[in-house]
């Protein structure tokens, strides 16, 4: 055994570990405390945002951090392995597919929801105390939802492709390797990003809108690398 394939391993255990404070608490936020604010009174609200939702974004913020470091550890040693052949086999297909799909949900993080929220956050401390509300909090509070939807949206498929790269084998490429299916799929991906950024919430304001469309979207990017590699 290599010292990289040691390496290799840790880096994977911790990655699970991180992804999972990461995405677990990406659905706490969408799936439980979004609705719940949505339904409770505005001092309990007011409450939550100041002293739950810092800790909770905490967490989040780090998870998704960590993950994309052990992410991007495993991703050089993988790369220095297999040299210009990465694109020749569907893990590599499979890998870019979902790594691309993760490392966008990270870019999300650390410079959309997270700005956004610490806006969201002053604003209500300020007016607890008693002082002016930030005239900003609420265009930024819906541009992190927004970004936090999308993370939920990319989930989905990032999910089943990281999964995909070792557990489903594709057929042969076509032209000998997989590079005209991964282009493919990250035109779609960048015109989901492009909307994040600044577009339109559309069905994923509802938590069963975005689940479903993850699970489109899934299938879209699925059936995209499958038949035009």
């Amino acid at each position: 055994m290599e010292n990289t394939d040691i390496v290799y391993f840790f880096m994977r255990w911790l990655h699970y570990f991180f992804g999972i404070i990461w995405i677990g608490h990406l659905y706490y936020f969408n799936f439980t405390q979004v609705p719940f604010f949505g339904e409770t009174d505005a001092t309990t609200k007011s409450n939550a945002i100041q002293k739950l939702v810092p800790r909770a974004l905490w967490w989040f913020r780090w998870g998704a951090m960590f993950t994309f470091i052990t992410g991007l550890i495993m991703l050089s040693i993988w790369g220095s392995r297999v040299g210009g052949d990465a694109m020749k086999t569907s893990f590599g297909l499979f890998i870019m597919v979902g790594a691309t799909l993760g490392t966008l949900m990270f870019l999300n993080v650390w410079l959309i929801i997270w700005p956004c929220q610490k806006v969201v956050i002053e604003s209500t401390t300020n007016a607890a105390q008693g002082k002016p509300a930030l005239p900003n909090a609420a265009a930024k509070g819906a541009a992190a939802f927004l970004a936090s939807r999308t993370n939920t949206l990319f989930s989905l498929p990032m999910l089943f492709f990281m999964g995909a790269a070792s557990h489903l084998p594709m057929p042969v490429a076509t032209n000998g390797d997989y590079t005209t299916a991964l282009g493919a799929a990250l035109v779609v991906i960048a015109l989901l990003e492009a909307n994040a950024i600044k577009g339109k919430m559309g069905p994923m304001a509802s938590v069963k809108g975005v689940i479903h469309m993850g699970v489109v979207l899934t299938v879209v990017l699925f059936a995209i690398v499958w038949f035009t590699a």
